[in-house]
């Protein structure tokens, strides 16, 4: 395979919302939005991604900014840089929770052009699929990752349906904690979709990381004001802390009232191929006291059915104590 060499493709710099989405819609599978980069830039440069046209969304003003609405919520355009979305006061006085994940993305540089809508949208970074085999994602019938020698380390404990890679994103177990909504724009007009149900499970489509259709952009997340102001954490265990995916992160938000957890959502990345939503333990621990003992129910808990890989068996207690931390220090 040759490295670093893209194939050809035709590059449109659409100026407003209207435009891109005539272009999406006349694409369709040739065509491809480009929010950051990051991810996008690495698939053509291995070759392994081939679209007609690329469809920059970089000059649309109305995916930029970040503003309040009606209801105390907030809308975030689906072009905001991470930067933007970790320093904005509104999102630090309210949500801090997407604040500290964003924070913990890849590195300063990449959070000043990366996105929020693409850190969502990105793929899975399974080094089988992204170097080209053709495996069950990409149209195959086999999983590399799923053999007895195979290099599974930082794959799925929960959901595998013949694949078993995981969602790299820092920010959708944030997303779907705070209950967030992404606004889909196509030429058809607009649909909104929970962040909860955003994210595309293997045994639905395989091949698709999210519920987006070849026509479909991401304009913007909304975030009610539900949670705004609880009690929050968020957690990363990384093998580096700059750079690297998450072998394993938490989400969570609580409400806790008198000592007690009145309400909580618990969700947490790199353990499924979507964002994995703990809602035994939310239901566990709701009524309790926020202490250790709370804690320590939550965190064995949480890895219940869990049915880790030859490799990456370290995951099940590396969960448990993430979930016990988010429930006790949140």
């Amino acid at each position: 395979m040759l490295k670093d060499m893209m194939s050809h493709f035709e590059l449109y710099q659409p100026a407003d919302l209207d435009q891109a989405l005539e272009l999406a819609d006349r694409f369709g599978r040739d065509g491809w939005a480009l929010a950051g980069g990051h991810d996008s830039l690495g698939w053509f440069k291995d070759r392994a991604k081939h679209p007609q046209a690329m469809i920059d969304l970089a000059r649309i003003d109305d995916l930029h900014g970040i503003r309040e609405t009606a209801d105390g919520g907030i809308e975030i355009g689906a072009m905001s840089t991470l930067t933007e979305v970790e320093r904005h006061p509104l999102i630090q006085e309210r949500f801090k929770l997407l604040a500290d994940a964003v924070s913990n993305v890849a590195s300063p540089q990449i959070r000043n052009t990366g996105t929020l809508g693409g850190n969502v949208c990105q793929d899975t970074r399974c080094w089988y699929y992204r170097a080209g085999l053709d495996c069950y994602r990409a149209g195959g019938n086999t999983c590399y990752a799923d053999t007895p020698d195979a290099m599974n380390r930082e794959h799925c404990l929960f959901g595998a349906d013949r694949c078993v890679a995981v969602t790299p994103s820092d920010g959708a177990p944030a997303l779907v904690a705070l209950d967030a909504e992404m606004v889909i724009h196509n030429a058809g007009g607009e649909r909104v979709v929970a962040a909860e149900d955003f994210f595309m499970e293997p045994g639905v489509d395989i091949t698709r990381m999210t519920v987006l259709n070849p026509e479909d952009i991401v304009t913007s997340i909304r975030i009610p004001n539900t949670w705004a102001g609880a009690k929050f954490y968020f957690e990363k265990v990384a093998d580096r802390n700059s750079w690297d995916f998450a072998l394993l992160n938490v989400a969570a938000a609580m409400k806790v009232s008198g000592g007690v957890i009145e309400d909580v959502r618990i969700v947490c990345g790199a353990v499924e191929c979507i964002p994995r939503r703990l809602t035994s333990v939310e239901n566990l621990v709701k009524g309790r006291t926020q202490n250790d003992e709370t804690a320590e129910a939550a965190g064995a808990a949480a890895t219940r059915g869990a049915k880790p890989l030859n490799y990456n068996h370290f995951k099940v207690p590396l969960m448990q104590n993430l979930v016990k931390r988010a429930v006790r220090d949140a």
